[in-house]
């Protein structure tokens, strides 16, 4: 089994179709009506609340910049008025939440939190997390193999006490040497009966493996996660600069079974028309995509949708960082129900997909 399945009750991966004890109109209504939401595309360093972020800072010493809770919230939060594009969102990652989260006591909790949070304030009963073990272990002074069984404990912890499934996605890193992109892979198919679920390459496309020198260990190393039952992602065509080359490198040489973002794809019949031939999803992440600039608003973001939908494109909808952007999964689909970048149905289409296309089994 590749995911963590906890509970006898709900045995199958279906969304529920009520959400008891609230009366909301019109858009909320709408939203609630679907049921039990998936988030396929959420990393552990942008969804831990805060104040525990602030909590687990204090209990292990480390040392802050700051003096108050509130500037601590505003150091983690992925401002508007600071963060003007993905190299801005990804250094509060690198430089803060995942350094605080980099110990067995932390992830654990970290994985925990998210898990119980997501479920509390929006009912998503299905859950891939994904981050990178080597950027928990301080490069090195920590044991790679107690992250891991520390992010699968708390795992299975949340698993028990919400009756969710959840999984995790190992994050290959773009600026790592091959070698120890490998080393991860094989973390992951050592603990895939434990509940890792997939791998998955981020950050910053200006670190290129899609047209490296690497590319074909890349394709080999890929399909050797296949094959030990993996399921496979990679961010690519997440901003409007980086252009298509790179999706369409993605989908020709690493054939991926989904694509984090995507959003340059639209500019290309040609990576549209792989999208659908090779049926790799796209997972979207609009608040992300808005804060990053990857689009322009949300008329932008609608019409790059439209095409995927008129090109038959495959498509889910996700938070990536719910508390780094002050989102989750009733937000991000309230919001595009209510601005008519989705119907009704286009929603719940996207929600339903989400548990078509997980990893987890």
């Amino acid at each position: 089994m590749s995911g963590r399945v906890l509970t006898e009750a709900e045995p199958r991966l279906e969304p529920r179709t009520s959400l008891p004890g609230v009366s909301p109109s019109g858009v909320e209504q709408a939203v609630t009506a679907l049921g039990d939401l998936a988030d396929l595309h959420i990393h552990v360093g942008g969804a831990v609340a805060p104040h525990i972020l602030w909590s687990i800072a204090h209990e292990q010493g480390f040392k802050l910049p700051v003096r108050t809770f509130f500037e601590f919230r505003d150091l983690v939060t992925a401002n508007p008025e600071k963060v003007s594009s993905l190299g801005d969102y990804l250094q509060i990652l690198h430089q803060w939440t995942e350094r605080i989260q980099s110990s067995p006591s932390a992830i654990e909790r970290s994985c925990y939190e998210i898990i119980g949070k997501e479920y509390r304030s929006s009912r998503v009963s299905l859950i891939e997390l994904r981050f990178n073990p080597m950027k928990r272990n301080q490069e090195g002074e920590r044991d790679l193999d107690h992250i891991i069984a520390a992010a699968l404990r708390g795992l299975d912890r949340a698993c028990l006490e919400y009756g969710v499934k959840a999984g995790l996605i190992f994050c290959l890193a773009r600026e790592f040497d091959f070698e120890l992109n490998e080393i991860i892979v094989r973390k992951a198919e050592r603990w895939r009966s434990r509940g890792i679920v997939g791998i998955d390459v981020a950050g910053p496309e200006r670190h290129t493996i899609e047209l490296g020198g690497d590319v074909d260990a890349y394709e080999e190393l890929f399909a050797r996660a296949r094959r030990a039952g993996l399921g496979t992602t990679i961010h690519t065509g997440e901003t409007a600069s980086t252009g298509v080359e790179g999706v369409i490198a993605v989908i020709d040489r690493l054939r991926p079974s989904r694509i984090g973002h995507g959003i340059a794809a639209a500019e290309s019949e040609e990576a549209m028309r792989k999208l659908v031939e090779r049926d790799i999803a796209l997972e979207i992440c609009p608040t992300s995509n808005l804060r990053t600039k990857a689009v322009r608003d949300l008329a932008h973001l609608g019409e790059i949708l439209a095409r995927f939908r008129d090109r038959k494109v495959a498509y889910t909808i996700n938070t990536d960082g719910p508390y780094l952007l002050e989102t989750n999964m009733r937000l991000e689909f309230e919001l595009l129900v209510r601005e008519r970048v989705l119907s009704e149905a286009e929603a719940r289409a996207c929600n339903e997909r989400a548990y078509q296309r997980t990893f987890i089994s």
